[in-house]
């Protein structure tokens, strides 16, 4: 009864003054106990409704912003996908954990540096917090591919004169495929203009009649002049897909990163696999997949819902390293 006279005093959006107010308002009577333990309940409630109001509004696809820029390889521009905060959050996060992009060694599968790729970047967890959470939640809803199938988002940084050669996502080594399989889609957002040069380049593209470019040859660097090219625009993001519908690579995929010219060119990668990417292979599996692992495993949630937290031979669990299982 208390519970109710406090809700219909409170709004959805509540300030912590508006909520004590209707807190001893709808108490009146009560012993201090009791007010202290609806007090405390309240402010549980209110604290979810904070944290969870940047996910509040569903990311809802505008057919009218997406181009088709290529049918072989199938490419798409999404105008507008990420907004300016979403941008510069993603900077923020990124910019004091900078390190020399690598790529991967065919043969071996392991991650080495190359000229091939001179950018520096990082990696951001898909839990990292709500703004992140709602990034991944975009890419799922405009991707129609599973949240569990991507990589996590790495976050680049060109500066002037870096490039990454053209190169295709889908692997040819054993070790990179045997976790979540070839990548098979990638989602490249645009975190900042460029004045110059740091186009995304499809060199082996075939572009439709229908769908040729808006962009003139004149906004065009010479790099990005050699098939079809994507001018980096803040918050725009590039949908490509690696492998054909039938899950076999696809070689007119070939991408690069043009040089950047004037200015320096932001970026966040998405790489998405045709499996489930968090599901771990070997001796790899020994670690957690997300940053409250230790938080849940403190208070029991590696008996109540180990499922998620331990998982099993063949699914390994979110928290395996905080649940002590390896």
């Amino acid at each position: 009864m208390i519970l109710r006279r406090i809700a219909r005093k409170t709004k959805p959006d509540i300030s912590l003054a508006s909520l004590s107010a209707a807190v001893i308002m709808g108490c009146r009577g009560v012993s201090l106990r009791q007010f202290l333990f609806l007090f405390s309940v309240l402010l549980i409630v209110v604290n979810g409704s904070v944290s969870s109001s940047v996910n509040s509004k569903p990311f809802v696809i505008d057919p009218s912003k997406v181009k088709q820029i290529s049918w072989k390889p199938r490419a798409f521009v999404y105008e507008g996908f990420l907004t300016d905060e979403e941008c510069d959050h993603l900077v923020s996060l990124a910019k004091s954990e900078l390190k020399r992009s690598a790529v991967a060694d065919n043969l071996s599968g392991q991650s080495k540096l190359s000229e091939v790729r001179t950018s520096s970047g990082m990696f951001i967890s898909k839990s990292k917090d709500a703004i992140v959470d709602r990034i991944e939640d975009k890419i799922a809803t405009w991707t129609f591919l599973p949240k569990e199938n991507g990589e996590d988002i790495q976050v680049l940084r060109y500066e002037h004169g870096q490039k990454y050669d053209p190169h295709y996502d889908y692997f040819v080594d054993k070790v990179n495929i045997a976790r979540g399989g070839h990548r098979t889609a990638t989602v490249l957002m645009y975190l900042s203009d460029v004045a110059k040069g740091g186009e995304t380049t499809f060199p082996s593209a075939e572009e439709s009649p229908r769908h040729k470019s808006s962009t003139s040859d004149d906004n065009l660097s010479d790099c990005a002049k050699k098939g079809i090219a994507v001018k980096p625009h803040k918050g725009d993001a590039l949908l490509f897909f690696s492998l054909f519908p039938s899950a076999t690579p696809d070689p007119s995929s070939l991408h690069g990163g043009c040089p950047v010219i004037e200015g320096e060119k932001w970026s966040a990668t998405k790489w998405i696999h045709v499996d489930n990417f968090n599901k771990m292979v070997g001796n790899s599996s020994c670690s957690d997949l997300n940053d409250n692992c230790e938080k849940w495993a403190a208070v029991g949630e590696c008996t109540k819902n180990p499922e998620y937290m331990v998982g099993t031979t063949d699914l390994p669990g979110y928290c395996r390293r905080s649940c002590n299982v390896c």
